[in-house]
């Protein structure tokens, strides 16, 4: 004798152990599905947040160390590079004048001037200023001569047997007669007058640039 088919309608909810095995069978299957997808939005969705931000945090360090590993590996050539530039900075430095020559480098360089026809009407160093690891010298002068004077005065200056670097400040170059005659052009062979300041530096030694950085940072201390 065949069972009768029960219909869906016909279950019994408060008997479930009653029901036909399909049925309990799908019921099951229902249930587990319900609950997996109550602990997946409970537990596992939270996670899977946790678990992108991770992956994004991941990324960004693997990237910062990627970065940061090349530059290690490039620190023992950039130290080699800093060290051949500070040995390069010397030498140009023993090239500048020294304390004890100095005095004779100015007097080079006013007869340099006499020696092309200049007058020096004005010719008058300053105070030395100290720096890191040189000290610049001002000489406030006035000369009058041609523009070729001028012009063989330079080339004189950077014949001298030391490295002269000089430096214009407040030059003026004008014709003589520029007071007297305001539209009097500058000519090669008319007499011109140059005023204002020019810098000679010298290399500090060694005993000068301590004493250059004690005073550097006792002025930084007393701010």
């Amino acid at each position: 004798m065949s069972q009768r088919k029960v219909k869906l309608s016909e279950l019994d909810l408060n008997n479930p152990g009653g029901w036909p095995r399909p049925y309990k069978i799908g019921f099951c299957v229902l249930l587990g599905a319900l609950i997996f997808g109550l602990l997946w939005w409970v537990v596992t969705r939270d996670k899977g947040d946790q678990l992108e931000q991770l992956d994004k945090r991941e990324a960004e360090l693997r990237d910062d160390f990627v970065e940061k590993q090349g530059r290690a590996s490039n620190l023992e050539p950039l130290k080699q590079q800093l060290a051949q530039m500070e040995q390069q900075l010397q030498q140009m430095l023993r090239q500048l004048p020294s304390k004890t020559e100095m005095p004779d480098l100015i007097v080079d360089i006013s007869q340099t001037a006499l020696a092309t026809g200049i007058q020096n009407e004005l010719f008058q160093p300053g105070p030395e200023t100290p720096k890191e690891f040189y000290a610049e010298k001002p000489i406030a002068l006035k000369m009058v001569g041609t523009y070729h004077q001028f012009g063989a005065f330079v080339s004189g200056v950077a014949s001298l047997p030391r490295v002269v670097i000089m430096t214009m400040h407040d030059i003026s170059l004008r014709p003589v007669n520029a007071d007297k005659d305001p539209a009097a052009a500058i000519r090669p062979n008319s007499s011109l007058e140059l005023a204002g300041t020019v810098k000679t530096y010298r290399y500090l030694d060694e005993e000068e640039t301590a004493a250059a950085a004690e005073a550097s940072a006792a002025a930084k201390g007393g701010k």
